[in-house]
């Protein structure tokens, strides 16, 4: 199926692995001219050259910590001077640290509010001002099961993801007049880097070895199986697609049936 994203810029964030990954490469695959960013310098170049060679596209690779308000400043920057515009904006960051309530100091909370809640803010607001002038574009935030229920020793995460989706709903309705859809992605259980440290945390908090902990979370998806980048990267294509011109202001679900919500 051909979404119609050739030669539309893309700014995705975190991309040079993981999720963020999976969604650039659906992305250059559909043609779409792309930005990545990333904390590491190493990772973010040679995901691009990754990109490039199997999409056939155009990558601007830029080193950025999106938690740091003057990293997302210069990659918009250097997107903007590269490219000429913004299509598409993929918000994505890395989770917060697992842990509950007692484990977090203030220190912890504000790190997070900045990874997961100001990243986002920030983010939209660099490329905001642009869509409008030209009344087009297609904002996609990532954010987790949790924001449909909360996950154990994932507080932090529950709590700034949450706001994240509020974030997406409310400007989706702000913004519509002006040809700009908001959307919000949420992973299940997806095969990520992410996932196994998460799994082996459970692992050593229950002294049970990491394939069975494994096995055991694969039987509790209905579909039988942990999720693929390539699974999400295509439920992200779709969304920021002229395919779902008429879908703002929703959070999709890629979880292999595993949520029991009925919303």
């Amino acid at each position: 199926m051909d979404l119609k994203l050739k030669n539309r810029v893309a700014m995705v964030a975190a991309a040079s692995k993981g999720l963020g990954f999976g969604i650039a490469r659906e992305l250059a695959r559909e043609g779409a001219l792309l930005s990545i960013c990333s904390r590491t310098e190493d990772d973010v170049i040679s995901a691009a050259g990754e990109l490039e060679k199997m999409g056939g596209t155009k990558v601007l690779p830029v080193v950025a910590d999106v938690s740091r308000p003057r990293a997302v400043k210069r990659w918009s920057k250097a997107t903007f001077a590269k490219f000429g515009q913004v299509d598409i904006l993929v918000v994505n960051a890395g989770g917060p640290p697992a842990g509950e309530f007692l484990d977090f100091e203030d220190s912890h909370w504000q790190s997070a509010f900045e990874l997961t809640l100001m990243s986002a803010v920030r983010l939209i607001r660099q490329v905001l001002p642009a869509m409008i002038e030209r009344q087009t574009g297609s904002i996609l935030t990532v954010t987790s099961l949790s924001v449909k229920e909360p996950i154990d020793q994932l507080l932090l995460s529950n709590v700034f993801r949450a706001g994240v989706t509020g974030l997406v709903k409310t400007l989706s309705r702000e913004i519509a007049s002006h040809g700009i859809r908001v959307n919000n992605l949420i992973p299940g259980r997806m095969d990520t880097e992410r996932l196994l440290a998460l799994d082996q945390l459970t692992a050593e908090r229950e002294g049970l070895s990491l394939p069975d902990i494994r096995q055991r979370e694969q039987e509790r998806i209905p579909l039988g199986k942990y999720g693929s980048i390539e699974e999400f990267g295509r439920a992200a294509a779709f969304l920021v697609s002229p395919a779902a011109s008429y879908i703002t202001g929703t959070s999709l679900t890629v979880d292999g049936g595993i949520l029991r919500t009925v919303w």
